[in-house]
């Protein structure tokens, strides 16, 4: 189960990486958008540091 949770976060880590790339390559990112993009990725890269 534990496991899975992590693959679960890893695939949301990823889709937010995504939409930040989206994002910073139109020609005027919303840099609000961008930053909390940011933020929420970050907080699922310490979740998962914290759960291995």
């Amino acid at each position: 189960m534990e496991n899975s949770h992590i693959s679960a976060l890893s695939a949301k880590h990823a889709g937010l990486e995504a939409r930040i790339k989206a994002e910073t390559s139109r020609p005027m990112p919303d840099a609000i958008l961008v930053a909390s993009l940011k933020k929420q990725k970050l907080r699922l890269k310490e979740e998962m540091s914290a759960r291995n």
